[in-house]
């Protein structure tokens, strides 16, 4: 995302793990997306570090950690983060903004934001956004500025005056995460498998049950509304192969960042995922078994458990 926005003529200082300063900074940045769009950055026009002095000369703060990190995120941008900046929260999940603006207070402007797309790194600088799509954010006199200084790029930037509904619209999509890290698989190879869309289905209707219980309306994320897309995701192979899937534009190389977490042997972001779910539902007094059980299964995965084939998936989460 900031390779895009540097792309379009923005200025952009990175700030991340020492991996991807190596790699950048004998590499560049390479970017591609699905559609054959690419653009190359030298390694001498990259402000890559390691460290978070560069939040100083930030207007804006577009915050991508995993969910895990954002306490002790905040608590770096608040040592060195300019006072009035913004800091735009680019997560999975719905509590970051919470934590971000009780560690904040009111120096930082929090602004909840949202991408709906997987991007993988495929090594020597290159990240590939396989998946269709375009970041939003809330609607905002600074945030419409970016919007235009982006510009109509793979890293264009849309705005909406109910984040909060796109959150948990989002978050019911993100339900795959987990099913995809379960399988081992990539994006593609995955979806085509009913038995593990089934699974996906019911975590995704057992979501819905719940938002309604607390009276919580998620917004359509994508070409399917909420309602409607587990009937989609869990309709038969020659039907969601043949008609649904080609309509999404998914390629080959597309991966859950759960999978990537799970094959770098880092913890994943299930608790606020799935793990979302569990909590709302506990709040509720309600039961969530289908999300609570992948919370479980996920955990074993972090401990070097296996993946798992369609079939065994289907019958260790749904019981049949």
């Amino acid at each position: 995302m900031g390779g895009c926005w540097q792309a379009a003529g923005l200025p952009v200082t990175f700030i991340g793990r020492p991996s991807f300063a190596s790699d950048i900074g004998g590499y560049g940045l390479t970017l591609s997306d699905y559609s054959g769009w690419e653009a190359s950055i030298s390694p001498v026009n990259v402000d890559y570090r390691c460290g978070p002095e560069g939040l100083a000369g930030a207007d804006i703060i577009a915050l991508c950690v995993k969910s895990g990190a954002t306490a002790d995120a905040a608590k770096q941008i608040a040592q060195h983060g300019r006072e009035g900046s913004i800091v735009l929260s680019l997560q999975n999940g719905i509590s970051n903004v919470d934590v971000l603006e009780h560690e904040l207070g009111s120096r930082f402007r929090v602004v909840r934001g949202m991408v709906p797309y997987n991007v993988a790194y495929l090594g020597e600088g290159r990240f590939h956004k396989g998946v269709a799509g375009e970041i939003y954010s809330e609607d905002a006199a600074e945030m419409r500025e970016l919007a235009k200084g982006i510009g109509p790029s793979p890293g264009a930037l849309k705005l909406s005056s109910d984040m909060l509904s796109l959150a948990w619209g989002k978050l019911l999509i993100n339900l795959n995460n987990a099913v995809s890290a379960l399988s081992g698989r990539t994006l593609l190879e995955e979806l085509r498998e009913r038995d593990y869309r089934r699974v996906f289905a019911a975590s995704m209707s057992e979501g819905l049950r719940l938002l309604e219980k607390a009276r919580i309306k998620p917004a359509k994320v994508g070409a399917v509304g909420p309602r409607l897309l587990p009937w989609v995701i869990g309709a038969p192979d020659w039907l969601f192969n043949n008609v649904f899937l080609k309509k999404w534009k998914i390629d080959a190389k597309a991966r859950s960042s759960m999978s990537d977490d799970l094959a770098s042997g880092r913890r994943t972001e299930i608790d606020y995922i799935n793990g979302e779910l569990v909590r709302l539902a506990d709040r509720l007094g309600a039961s969530a078994p289908v999300n609570r059980k992948i919370v479980q299964l996920i955990r074993k995965a972090e401990s070097g458990a296996p993946p798992l084939p369609p079939a065994q998936l289907r019958r260790e989460i749904l019981g049949r």
